[in-house]
């Protein structure tokens, strides 16, 4: 749709997309109901930062009567499709929509999307960075940058703003894209393994959810797929046009790409070879971050990024907050917030990115994911566990024959006792929890902060 005007519209979630969309389409005309299960008091300031526009609120449920006045209903990112009144809206045939989608129907530039279970969000900031770097340079078209999604600001409060001549770059969630009808210009899947599947409920409708991101792309497109990753190398028959992937192996003959080898990460296009740089000087820790910078290279490349502006941003780049973050170092122990880590997949990238002995803090909220391969990991590489928070049953159950040093506490403040008094010199305490943060915190970020703050009054 590109006219909004008196159409009825109901948002789902008064959260950062559910705000952002609702003060775009009130500005564009559109009549708004705002809906969300949370109190007028819990929503005082969300309502605030809304009091201009002519809103509507309904608060406390999501009663089904509301579709009555609905001709579009938008659902926010953490709103599953399983809620009776998104059901019903179906039923009815009502249109599905959200802030991404409405975005990629006006956007007047070309746009980037980068999804997967792990590594989007290092991935999205390392390419905004590079293309940042390229801007600078008066021989690069692009005038300006934008980066979001289901990072930072929704793109949708910056579009007005974009002209032709811009970029936007987006990390797409699979809440996402479950109702896009629009694919970006440059689309890249860096892996799909077991997440989310509370929401989903399966791996195939996960998996489906992901593929979107490749369905409604023309040949004058192009796919950035990870070869070492089947989940998203099964999907290279549904790319449509070209297709660059990105390996931690040898490239095969023919296929065009980023690829490491004996140390050096390099690029291929066709007939041409570039070396990129010695694997040392990235400055981020274990292999799947190296498969990010790998991604990024090729994304990079795809979108006509210059080498040098692209060199400089990965030798630059320090990694994002809650993501294999250096906390500090206490008693000779070394302290990483990995906070994002809220699948077991994601923490077996975090153990795999270390050598030395691991003080493991699992815990949170379970996903409904198995917790069997992990603990065959922490059997080979971990010397201790410390569990906490609502899947801290689980993981003890998993672990019970692993013969690991293992303690399970409460919560994570507990935990970080807990951890600093098994540690010894020479170790690294890992907080990489496997599950979600909704059992004790708002998010990872703000379990992530309570982390590193705890860490910091350790004395």
């Amino acid at each position: 749709m590109t006219n909004w005007n008196n159409t009825r519209i109901l948002i789902l979630g008064a959260a950062r997309q559910g705000l952002a969309l609702a003060r775009w389409l009130a500005r564009h005309g559109a009549n708004v109901t705002l809906s969300d299960s949370r109190s007028a008091d819990e929503l005082k300031s969300a309502r605030e930062s809304l009091a201009e526009f002519n809103i509507n609120w309904a608060l406390g449920g999501h009663p089904l009567e509301l579709l009555n006045k609905t001709d579009v209903l938008c659902l926010s990112g953490g709103v599953p499709l399983t809620l009776p009144i998104v059901e019903e809206a179906v039923k009815r045939g009502m249109p599905l929509s959200n802030d991404t989608q409405i975005f990629m129907e006006v956007v007047p530039c070309k746009t980037i999307g980068i999804t997967g279970s792990a590594g989007k969000t290092t991935t999205t900031t390392l390419v905004g960075e590079m293309a940042k770097l390229s801007i600078q340079n008066s021989e690069f078209r692009i005038q300006n940058c934008y980066v979001g999604g289901n990072i930072g600001d929704p793109l949708i409060n910056y579009v007005d703003d974009m002209t032709a001549n811009d970029l936007a770059i987006l990390e797409l969630s699979s809440f996402q894209l479950e109702q896009m009808t629009l694919s970006p210009n440059i689309a890249a899947i860096l892996n799909i393994t077991p997440n989310h599947l509370d929401r989903h409920g399966t791996m195939e409708a996960y998996t489906n959810a992901k593929a979107r991101i490749l369905q409604f792309q023309t040949e004058n497109d192009t796919a950035i797929l990870s070869r070492d990753d089947k989940g998203a190398w099964d999907l290279r028959n549904k790319v449509k046009g070209r297709l660059f992937s990105f390996t931690l192996k040898d490239l095969p003959e023919g296929m065009d790409g980023a690829y490491h080898h004996d140390g050096l990460l390099s690029l291929r296009d066709k007939y041409a070879y570039l070396p990129l740089l010695l694997r040392e000087k990235i400055q981020l820790r274990g292999d799947h971050n190296v498969a990010n910078v790998l991604a990024a290279f090729a994304i990079g490349h795809a979108a006509g990024f210059k080498l040098d502006d692209m060199l400089e941003a990965v030798e630059d780049f320090r990694g994002v907050a809650h993501r294999l973050e250096f906390v500090r170092e206490f008693r000779g122990a070394r302290w990483y917030n990995d906070s994002i880590a809220t699948a077991p997949e994601r923490s077996m990238a975090a153990i795999h990115a270390f050598d030395e002995p691991i003080v493991l803090m699992l815990g949170g909220r379970d996903k409904k994911l198995p917790w069997d391969e992990i603990a065959q990991l922490i059997r080979q590489r971990v010397n201790h566990v410390v569990a906490f928070g609502e899947a801290g049953g689980l993981i003890e159950k998993a672990l019970k024959e692993t013969r690991v040093d293992f303690h399970r506490v409460k919560n994570v403040q507990d935990a970080v006792a807990k951890a600093a008094e098994v540690a010894s010199a020479g170790d690294v305490v890992l907080f990489s929890p496997g599950g979600t943060s909704y059992d004790e915190f708002v998010d990872f970020a703000e379990r992530g902060a309570a982390f590193r703050k705890w860490v910091s009054e350790l004395s």
